[in-house]
């Protein structure tokens, strides 16, 4: 199973990329979904959403759609894994509503943040079950024993190209993988022939019976819907022709 999204959709500057200019943001969800079957939501990074809107979410999309929620950074960069038990709760529980529909969630580090394996496993056996990711800044943690302790709890080691080096080998037995940009955070589209090797690596690994989630976090011009139409494509989830004046350039 290869499933292939965006960071996000609430973007303004997709209007004329991926949403028509008349298209109302309460639609926005539902378009996006017509094309791709998993968005990472990262607004739940910054605040926590309301089980309201989780419910929302869960209402507009089909019942294959899956969301990716990153991990509120309370958790990760203020209290660093620590005393997270109650923060774990407040996160959790409005996001209930999203029932089946919720995917991976994202735990992403601080670039400051040093090898710390023993406060790593205490985090993650505090987790619920599920699909969980991490994803670091400092490649000091792409060590063996990191890579012992994710496979310890099913856990995936975030592959992104914002550290000079990838992790030293898939963790958990699936994949998560996030392309942030090429000329910068957000910025810089990669284009069929640099997303050719990714779709060879992502099918031989689908082919051995694994999961491989793929988001694309460059937002900026529509870069990252662009990219992610052009994967789908080379893994052979090619998607109905675009309307005239959407998705080009």
């Amino acid at each position: 199973m290869i499933r292939v999204g965006t960071s996000g959709f609430q973007y303004r500057h997709w209007r004329g990329v991926l949403y028509p200019d008349d298209l109302p943001a309460r639609a926005w969800l539902p378009r996006y979904a017509a094309l791709f079957d998993t968005v990472e939501l990262n607004a739940t990074f910054y605040r926590l959403p309301t089980a309201e809107a989780a419910a929302r979410w869960r209402a507009v999309v089909p019942a294959r759609f899956r969301f990716a929620v990153k991990g509120s950074r309370y958790l990760t960069h203020m209290k660093r894994l620590l005393d997270t038990e109650r923060g774990l709760d407040r996160f959790f529980v409005p996001l209930a509503p999203l029932g089946p529909k919720l995917g991976p969630v994202l735990w992403q580090l601080p670039p400051g943040m040093k090898p710390d394996l023993e406060r790593l496993d205490r985090f993650l056996s505090r987790l619920p079950p599920g699909r969980h990711a991490l994803e670091v800044r400092d490649a000091r943690w792409y060590v063996d024993e990191a890579c012992a302790v994710l496979d310890a709890h099913g856990a995936a080691f975030c592959e992104h190209d914002l550290l000079p080096r990838p992790p030293p080998r898939p963790t958990g037995g699936w994949r998560y993988l996030r392309f942030h940009g090429t000329t910068g955070r957000y910025h810089g589209r990669y284009g069929r022939e640099a997303l050719a090797p990714v779709a060879r690596d992502l099918l031989g690994w689908s082919a051995r019976g694994r999961a491989a989630w793929v988001y694309f976090n460059n937002d900026l011009r529509g870069d990252a819907v662009r990219d992610a139409l052009a994967l789908l494509d080379l893994v052979g989830q090619g998607r109905p022709a675009p309307e005239a004046g959407l998705y080009g350039g």
